[in-house]
C-alpha cells in the first residue's frame, strides 16, 4: 500500500442553534508515503478543519460521515483509547500560532521530552538527551542551555523549531502541519522550507501542510490539493499545478500572487451554511455556464483530479 493516509468522502458539519455549518463537505484525498502533500486555499474553506478532524480534535457540537483510513484503520471508528495511542506517536501535529501552543510555565525540554515518555515509555532522563540533540539538528544552541528555558526566552522563529522537534520526537508516519509560515517574513519563510525538507530526509514520513501561502507551497510540495468552500476542486502534482493549472479557482488564485499581476479573485467567498448550487465557484468563475448548477463530481484528468465541467 503507497498511502499513509486516505479520506474519502469526509463530511464535517458544525450543529448550531437553527442552522449547521458544512466546514468539510464531501471531501476525498490520499497522502502517500513519503510525500509532502500541501492542503491550499483562501482563509475560511474549511482546511484546518480538516486537519483537526483527522486527529479527531472537534468540539461536541460537530457532526462527522465518512472515512479517514491511516494505514488501514478508520480513525472515525477507533475507540479514544486506540486513538490516543496514533495521536502524537504515529500522526504528529504542528499547531499554527506557537506562541499560544506551548505552556509558559514548563521548561522546554520538558514538553518535547513528554511525547517520548508517553507514547514511547522512554526514561526522562533519556528523553531529556534526545530532546538535546534535536535541539542541535533544529539549530537551537546551545542546545544544553536552552533545554531549560522557558518559551518567553525562546525567539518567534526558535519556537516554531521547537514545536517541529516535539513533533517529530515520536518519530511519526504523517505530520499535519497548519499555516507553518504565518506571520513569518521572506527570509524566515525559505528557513521553514530547509526546515521541512530536512525532517522529510532524515525521518522519512509524510507531511501533510495546510496552508494559503502559494509560495510555500511551491517550494515545498510534491503535490497540491485545492480545496474551496468545503470541497477538494482540484489534486495534482505541483509543479503542473503552478504551471498549467486546471481548476477556474486554482487559476485565480495563482492569479491573484503580485508576480502574476494581483488580480483579485472577483465577488465574495460563499457561505458554507447556504453553499451555492452545484459548482460552488460559479458565481465567481468567468466559464460558467447553466451545467454547473449541477454538482461536478471529482473528474479524473491524466494523472490528476479536478472538480470542474470544463474536463468531462
Amino acid at each position: 500500500m503507497n498511502d499513509v493516509l486516505v479520506v474519502k468522502d469526509l463530511q464535517v458539519h458544525f450543529i448550531l442553534e437553527n442552522t449547521s455549518v458544512k466546514a468539510v463537505d464531501g471531501v476525498s484525498f490520499n497522502v502517500r508515503k513519503g510525500e509532502n502533500l500541501a492542503l491550499i486555499g483562501e482563509s475560511g474553506s474549511g482546511k484546518s478543519v480538516l486537519g483537526m478532524t483527522i486527529l479527531r480534535l472537534l468540539p461536541k457540537n460537530v457532526r462527522v460521515n465518512g472515512k479517514i483510513l491511516f494505514n488501514g484503520s478508520n480513525l472515525l471508528e477507533l475507540p479514544e483509547e486506540e486513538l490516543r495511542k496514533i495521536r502524537g506517536k504515529e500522526i504528529a501535529l504542528i499547531p499554527q500560532n506557537p506562541a499560544t501552543s506551548l505552556n509558559p510555565v514548563l521548561k522546554i525540554g520538558i514538553q518535547i521530552a513528554e511525547p517520548m515518555e508517553v507514547h514511547l515509555g522512554i526514561d526522562k532522563k533519556i528523553a531529556i538527551q534526545k530532546v538535546i540533540n534535536l535541539l542541535k539538528f533544529f539549530d537551537i544552541n546551545p542546545a544544553e542551555k536552552r533545554v531549560n528555558e522557558y518559551p518567553h526566552q525562546f525567539s518567534g522563529g526558535m519556537k516554531q523549531r521547537a514545536l517541529v522537534a516535539m513533533g517529530t520526537s515520536t518519530k511519526p508516519k504523517l505530520i499535519i502541519a497548519d499555516e507553518p509560515t504565518k506571520g513569518v517574513d521572506v527570509t524566515k519563510k525559505l528557513r521553514v522550507v530547509e526546515l521541512f525538507r530536512r525532517i522529510k530526509e532524515n525521518n522519512k514520513l509524510s507531511l501533510l501542510v495546510i496552508t494559503h501561502d502559494l509560495l510555500f507551497a511551491e517550494k515545498l510540495a510534491d503535490r497540491i490539493a485545492v480545496m474551496y468552500c468545503g470541497q477538494i476542486v482540484e489534486v495534482c502534482e505541483a509543479k503542473t499545478f503552478f504551471e498549467e493549472p486546471l481548476h477556474p479557482y486554482s487559476k485565480a488564485l495563482l492569479d491573484s500572487l503580485p508576480s502574476r499581476g494581483l488580480k483579485p479573485i472577483k465577488g465574495c467567498s460563499p457561505s458554507m451554511v447556504n453553499p451555492p448550487q452545484g459548482c460552488r465557484f460559479h458565481p465567481r468563475c468567468e466559464y460558467a455556464t447553466s451545467k454547473c448548477l449541477e454538482e461536478p463530481p471529482l473528474i479524473s484528468n491524466g494523472n490528476n483530479n479536478v472538480r470542474c465541467w470544463l474536463y468531462d
